[in-house]
């Protein structure tokens, strides 16, 4: 049963994280720069994730928030090239951002730069973005989990409950497309 639980949350998650994804690119394709193609462009880029030094409290040293984030993207750019002289395809470069990378633009640093220009407008009006950004954050962690086999029965309705309640904020035909093909209740209701 565990295995099964596995295969139907991370097939639910997938679907979210493609719908996630799609819903983020859609908005920030906005906020492209004259002279940039995409968001994933250099100055449209540092535009999103701006130099911010903070002082990290492990080590007392100052550090660029966005530094990771740019360089994802960077490194996602040079992968979705066909060749070193041609620009990558901006399709590519948003498929090679892993589900982390899009729950992390909804993290309170991202407030002003990325949520309220942009991002907020692939939600209804009024979403806020806190319990939004814990239950992404709870479900990278959660998917996580189950790719790396733990256990998930137990709290995993909760899950489940996430994973519906960002899907119907990003669409309500994902939603029902989500209940009438997902596995993962009768999977749960059947446990010992």
């Amino acid at each position: 049963m565990e295995r099964k639980a596995e295969r139907g949350f991370l097939a639910r998650l997938s679907h979210l994280e493609v719908g996630l994804r799609n819903a983020c690119d859609r908005q920030l394709a906005a906020a492209t720069l004259p002279g940039d193609a995409h968001w994933t462009d250099p100055a449209t880029l540092l535009t999103l994730f701006p130099v911010v030094m903070r002082k990290d409290r492990t080590t007392g040293r100052s550090r660029d928030v966005n530094k990771i984030a740019r360089g994802n993207v960077e490194r996602a750019r040079i992968n979705a090239a066909t060749s070193p002289h041609t620009p990558p395809i901006p399709g590519k470069v948003v498929a090679e951002r892993m589900f982390g990378f899009w729950t992390y633009l909804f993290v309170d640093a991202h407030e002003k730069t990325i949520w309220v220009p942009h991002l907020h407008k692939a939600f209804p009006p009024g979403t806020d973005r806190n319990p939004l950004n814990d239950a992404l954050a709870a479900l990278r962690d959660f998917r996580n989990r189950v790719a790396h086999h733990e256990n998930i029965l137990n709290g995993s309705e909760s899950e489940r409950c996430r994973i519906v309640y960002v899907i119907r904020l990003l669409s309500a035909d994902a939603l029902a497309h989500f209940k009438a093909n997902s596995e993962v209740a009768a999977i749960l209701d059947g446990r010992p």
